[in-house]
């Protein structure tokens, strides 16, 4: 009897060693997973940190030269001009010229950063009507074929006949446009091309594509460019003018306007971005008409 007491006393005891033992693996073993977690969520927010750091850098380093170039050019021709030299007095109509355009230059890039913080802030307002697609499309294509053409670039502009009207806001609408033919331009050769088209994708949705045979871009890159003051490297940024915020302020405005915006592209092959906007339908007010 009193063995068979003993022997139900060590196994008893030996139950509550192997609990014990299991409790205290299992008290380990979650904190060591609640220290891994800590210790990723510590590197990951340290990477992040570190990757604003270089971002808010080359935004700063980058808008730097982007305001000081027009700056510069501002102050030194009215330099000239206050100077009155008779050598100055017959180029100072030129001289006025190149003031003009980057006064205008740099108008636009404040523009563009005053864009981005309405937008950020969700004071962005539009004022959506029906809108010729058609004319918004030529219009915004006059305004860059020039530089095109300088640059020996074949702009074509394929649209169907007849166009719908679109619910838009007119100037946002064309802003778009013109942001994407300049990006086109800008990352394009001399000798490429830039194609505009536009149709219809379904009773209510009209879709808009602007495709270059420019550099492209990887997955990663276009991640990158669609991000405000995003550059998708130093050396490409550097070689054209940019703040980077004409896609990021394009794909806002598209989706303000309750469309979708894409870009695919691929290296040394082009890119397309192509984007949708609702389609007006006559006798409703245009705000009634967005889904």
């Amino acid at each position: 009897m009193r063995k068979e007491t003993i022997g139900t006393h060590r196994e008893g005891r030996s139950q509550r060693e192997r609990t014990s033992l299991l409790s205290r693996y299992s008290v380990d073993l979650g904190q060591c997973i609640s220290h891994r977690r800590v210790e990723n969520a510590l590197r990951a927010a340290a990477m992040e940190q570190a990757a604003a750091s270089r971002a808010k850098s080359e935004f700063l380093a980058n808008m730097s030269h982007e305001l000081r170039t027009p700056l510069n050019a501002i102050i030194g021709f009215s330099d000239l001009i206050v100077r009155q030299t008779p050598s100055v007095a017959a180029k100072a109509p030129e001289y006025a010229g190149l003031i003009n355009t980057a006064g205008k230059h740099l108008l636009n890039i404040i523009s563009d950063i005053l864009d981005v913080a309405k937008i950020e802030s969700g004071t962005f307002e539009l004022d959506l009507q029906p809108c010729a697609l058609r004319e918004t499309i030529v219009s915004a294509a006059s305004l860059v074929e020039q530089r095109i053409a300088d640059k020996r670039q074949i702009l074509t502009v394929m649209l169907p006949d007849c166009l719908p009207s679109v619910v838009a806001d007119a100037r946002r609408l064309k802003q778009v446009i013109v942001n994407l033919l300049s990006n086109a331009h800008k990352f394009t050769p001399e000798g490429g091309r830039i194609t505009v088209t536009a149709a219809l994708v379904s009773a209510r949705t009209m879709a808009v594509a602007v495709r270059d045979t420019g550099v492209g871009m990887t997955p990663d890159q276009i991640t990158v460019a669609l991000k405000p003051f995003g550059q998708v490297n130093a050396g490409r940024a550097r070689a054209h003018e940019g703040t980077g915020l004409g896609l990021p302020i394009a794909k806002a405005m598209i989706e303000q306007h309750n469309g979708t915006f894409t870009v695919e592209s691929a290296e040394h092959v082009g890119t397309t971005v192509s984007f949708t906007l609702p389609v007006s339908t006559p006798g409703q007010p245009a705000k009634e008409r967005l889904p």
